[in-house]
């Protein structure tokens, strides 16, 4: 019988899910806390036939899937796919060049460059982000120069390396929510609107989440975003636009905890078929 291991930091409920979800399917169920793991290629700590990347910290789950890769085990999600999604301005990127439609973009290092940047944008308000992190932290809306003034400089004298590469997004008017979708490999499996008085929409920072029909726009988006980022277990999150959908983010280690219950689908059980695939090698 396939044995999965899931790769976890902090033990969240959507790890609880996965694993309760495949105890009563009989899987075989293997918890490595990546914190307390060896990372060797020939360690025996590595045994299992496909492991699932769950990792809160994403450069610890990034070096764990290269970790088990080289000891020719399929990881979900891969570390190549960790690499892009774990960072904004490369997810951007990679979705942009693949024609996929997203929020005007660009990315600078100081706050001179920043001044002109935001001109290339349409002018304020705009929202600056650090290219990675989650949760909706640390993303500020900039409506006039000494607010980018004061944001920069204090990303430039307190951030950490990645803060100090400032990535800019022109910012989108939303109709009160946004939307997350959740993919395994080709397939949506379902989606939610995460509503909020408040511009950032996160279910962290307290957005609602109801169920959000997938139509044929929201389907068709959602394919050429999997296809361009290689596939995978992926949380697409978009913008519903003037003209049509726009994707803002793609998550790979996606929190599912509050979008069973409004949805009706078992994300956890589908995460799991997804696992199976790939220890059989059947998907990518």
């Amino acid at each position: 019988m396939i044995k999965v291991a899931i790769l976890h930091s902090t033990l969240r409920k959507e790890e609880k899910l996965i694993s309760g979800a495949a105890r009563g399917r009989g899987i075989p169920i293997r918890l490595i806390d990546i914190r307390q793991t060896i990372l060797a290629p020939g360690s025996p700590a590595l045994e299992c036939d496909v492991a699932l990347e769950r990792s809160v910290s994403t450069v610890k789950g990034f070096y764990a899937a290269a970790a088990f890769e080289a000891r020719g085990i399929p990881v979900v999600n891969p570390s190549a796919t960790a690499r892009i999604c774990g960072d904004k301005f490369l997810t951007s990127l990679r979705l942009q060049e693949a024609g996929v439609p997203v929020p005007r973009f660009l990315m600078v290092f100081d706050r001179e460059q920043a001044r002109a940047a935001v001109e290339t944008l349409g002018g304020f308000p705009v929202v600056v982000k650090p290219p990675q992190g989650s949760w909706g932290r640390l993303l500020a809306r900039i409506n006039d120069q000494d607010a980018l003034d004061a944001v920069l400089e204090h990303k430039q004298v307190l951030g950490t390396p990645p803060q100090k590469a400032f990535y800019i997004q022109e910012y989108m008017e939303k109709p009160g929510y946004d939307i997350r979708a959740f993919m395994a490999g080709d397939e949506v499996l379902c989606a939610i609107a995460r509503e909020s008085d408040h511009w950032i929409t996160n279910t962290a920072l307290g957005g609602r989440a109801r169920d959000y029909p997938v139509d044929g726009e929201l389907e068709e988006i959602c394919h050429r975003t999997s296809h361009a980022l290689g596939g995978g277990l992926l949380a697409v999150d978009l913008f519903a636009a003037g003209d049509g959908l726009l994707v803002n983010e793609v998550n790979h280690t996606m929190e599912f905890r509050n979008s069973e219950e409004p949805t009706g689908v078992s994300i956890s059980n589908a995460i799991l078929d997804h696992c199976l695939r790939a220890a059989r090698g059947e998907v990518l």
